[in-house]
């Protein structure tokens, strides 16, 4: 991906690396229609699953746990893919602690969701825990990506639950050679693994004139870290979503 090289320091386009939103209400469509935007939608990282064969090699018997911690819907379906490559059945007794009410309900499409033992959070793991700590009888399983944060792991060590960690799917860059030649104002990232992504596709990538946008502090580091230059950064007091910090500054550029 080439940078801008346009000098007018206006917003006209921004590029967004996650998927586009499955309808057209959206924040993203609002903004762009309030100032006459192109808003564009792109995967930088996608997500594949471990091959049944690597799986084995971790060593984790599914069979040998009564719970589950499902922190997102990619935990979900690959939780239950491996259980099938695996052959093994899931009993209805399954216990599953969910990081919020909509992973939660999304368990309905493998699952009869009222007659299985479900719990969620609000939100936050932080949330979760306190939940979990209830059934501290229970062995736990906790599917994951390569990539994840390890704060889930310190809090599961600091109150003693017995869990282990199986990794069933993996963060990968996706193929982005045709934005070769493309150009935007605005790149917003929600990951360190898109701005990984950026370079791996890109490793000659210039920023000029074009607007770095971070979500989080583990992103904007990543931004930053890559010798790139932070322009938007969210959540932040007064604009705790990427939208709104977007707006702040499309606001201040596009003044006439």
């Amino acid at each position: 991906m080439a940078a801008s090289k346009n000098n007018d320091l206006k917003v006209k386009s921004i590029l967004v690396t996650q998927p586009k939103p499955e309808t057209d209400k959206s924040p993203y469509a609002d903004l762009a229609k309030k100032y006459s935007l192109k808003v564009d939608f792109r995967e930088f990282i996608h997500v594949e699953g471990v091959p049944s064969q690597d799986f084995r090699q971790q060593r984790v018997n599914i069979s040998e746990f009564n719970a589950v911690i499902l922190t997102s819907r990619n935990a979900v379906d690959h939780f239950f893919r491996i259980c099938s490559e695996m052959r093994v059945t899931v009993p209805d007794t399954m216990k599953y602690f969910c990081i919020s009410e909509s992973t939660a309900y999304y368990l309905q499409k493998y699952v009869q969701y009222r007659k299985r033992k479900i719990f969620h959070g609000k939100a936050t793991f932080s949330d979760l825990i306190e939940i979990i700590r209830k059934h501290k009888e229970d062995k736990f399983l906790y599917p994951c990506t390569d990539v994840h944060k390890e704060d889930i792991p310190e809090i599961l060590d600091k109150h003693k639950i017995n869990y282990t960690k199986a990794v069933l799917y993996r963060t990968v860059c996706s193929d982005l050679s045709d934005l070769a030649d493309v150009y935007y104002d605005i790149l917003v990232f929600f990951s360190p693994s898109g701005i990984t992504s950026l370079f791996k596709n890109f490793p000659k990538f210039k920023q000029n004139k074009t607007r770095i946008a971070a979500f989080g502090p583990a992103t904007a580091k990543a931004v930053e870290e890559a010798g790139l230059r932070l322009d938007i950064h969210a959540p932040k007091q007064g604009t705790p979503s990427m939208t709104m910090a977007i707006e702040e500054y499309v606001k201040q550029v596009n003044k006439k």
